[in-house]
């Protein structure tokens, strides 16, 4: 969410950074604009409305004060019966006009969250506006691979030699799913286990959050209301309120410290999660993509800090350092690309992305997107902590990277790594989790 201060000060802006995400939000920040003056100018109404009301209750409990003075001298008491009653009157107006005043506030508070949440975050300003097509490669390292064969896709190598089952996975959950078997979930859990040693050798703190969110965790980090649909939700005949399957863990992590004030001392706080990722996309169809490279079900493991707006830049590039270092130990030829605004999500102010040649597509495929919410998520959830300076309460900046999904890790590796016979150089840094196996080879 972005902050209402910024909007109302300079609304032109807020509109041209959104239009450098290619979103026409412009109509919404006037509205926005616009209940925010017809909200506290409601706010202030009642208020003194309330306080008249106060006020007349006071009055007419002197009066009555008086009456009983004039009663007990026997002397008239119509004049103040009167002015009692004209303040009841005035008090049964007040008390209608508040509650007329309330149900508006109401209604005006829900429509000014929901144009809130509707506005996508801010892109940092050094960043190029537009589309994927002004996305900037920042930085290829390594080499490509190159074969004195005809290399084979993914696919058929893992067809060969056992270690996907495509056709079985499809009978068990439907097109877009496949089964690991064999050495082939040994490879892909050897995978995560090595993202899972380094982050732990780098001080992160190892999470293994539900699988099954409810609504808010959505909302807080940036997907909910827009992308409401594009999650698999789960009905509950017991329980009314919205849960889905996460499509990624940082779905989850960004509601970790939700609602809760944080010390500057505690910051920052560095988490990494492993989690199955669910998501309803059901691929490009493309010949090209045939395989892992697009599926409903996938393994990630995710990074995620929570950090003060001081440390958030030295934070994100910490996190792609550690994507770019686990991509190179596996041997990859990549790239690192700073994404134009326009192909940043909606939650996100920067993004880099870490892309890896998948030879049979003839291209990079994102194996890693590492992300600045700034101050967005948290302005979502609620998230603060407290300055150690002058105790100031503040939001704190959210930063995620995937480090690493590995649907596409997989096809990149046993492509890159293929020999003319069929077989796959397992990485030097995966064989310790394979027993020594250096060569995998058809049975």
């Amino acid at each position: 969410m972005l902050d209402i201060k910024k909007i109302k000060e300079n609304p032109q802006a807020v509109k041209d950074g959104l239009k450098a995400k290619e979103v026409d939000c412009d109509a919404v920040v006037d509205r926005i604009v616009e209940l925010d003056v017809q909200v506290r100018g409601l706010k202030t109404a009642t208020e003194t409305k309330t306080a008249q009301k106060n006020k007349l209750a006071k009055e007419n409990g002197k009066l009555f004060g008086q009456k009983k003075g004039l009663e007990k001298q026997g002397k008239d008491t119509a004049e103040i019966d009167a002015q009692i009653e004209a303040n009841k009157a005035q008090s049964i107006q007040l008390d209608s006009e508040i509650e007329g005043d309330a149900a508006l506030l109401k209604e005006l508070n829900v429509e000014f969250r929901t144009a809130m949440l509707s506005l996508p975050n801010l892109p940092d300003s050094d960043l190029l506006p537009g589309g994927k097509e002004n996305n900037e490669p920042l930085r290829y390292v390594g080499k490509k691979p190159e074969f004195d064969f005809e290399p084979k896709h993914h696919v058929d190598l893992c067809t060969d030699l056992g270690l996907i089952d495509y056709e079985r996975g499809v009978k068990l959950a439907g097109a877009g799913n496949w089964m690991y078997t064999g050495m082939g979930a040994r490879l892909e859990w050897a995978l995560l286990n090595y993202f899972i040693d380094e982050h732990t050798k780098d001080g992160y703190d190892f999470i293994l959050p539900p699988h099954m969110l409810e609504y808010q965790c959505g909302e807080t980090a940036g997907q909910f209301p827009k992308f409401a649909d594009e999650v698999y939700k789960i009905a509950n005949p017991t329980d009314d309120r919205m849960h889905y399957m996460l499509p990624t863990a940082e779905a989850a992590l960004a509601s970790v410290y939700r609602d809760e004030i944080m010390t500057e001392a505690d910051l920052p706080k560095k988490f990494f999660a492993y989690t199955p990722c669910f998501r309803r996309e059901a691929g490009s169809h493309r010949a090209d993509e045939r395989g892992m490279v697009r599926g409903h079900q996938f393994n990630k493991v995710e990074m995620f800090q929570f950090t003060t707006p001081e440390t958030s830049d030295e934070a994100f590039d910490e996190l792609v350092t550690k994507a770019e270092r686990l991509v190179e130990g596996l041997g990859f030829h990549f790239r690192t690309v700073k994404l134009a605004a326009g192909d940043c999500s909606a939650s996100m102010a920067r993004t880099y992305d870490i892309e890896i040649l998948i030879p049979s597509m003839d291209g990079y495929k994102e194996v890693s997107s590492v992300s600045n919410a700034r101050d967005y998520q948290a302005r979502r959830g609620n998230i603060r902590y407290r300055r150690a300076e002058d105790g100031k309460i503040d939001f704190v900046h959210t930063l995620n990277g995937s480090g690493l999904a590995t649907s596409r890790i997989f096809p990149a590796l046993v492509e890159q790594n293929q020999r003319a016979d069929g077989s796959i150089v397992v990485p030097e840094v995966l064989r310790k989790y394979l027993g020594g196996l250096e060569i995998i080879e058809k049975k």
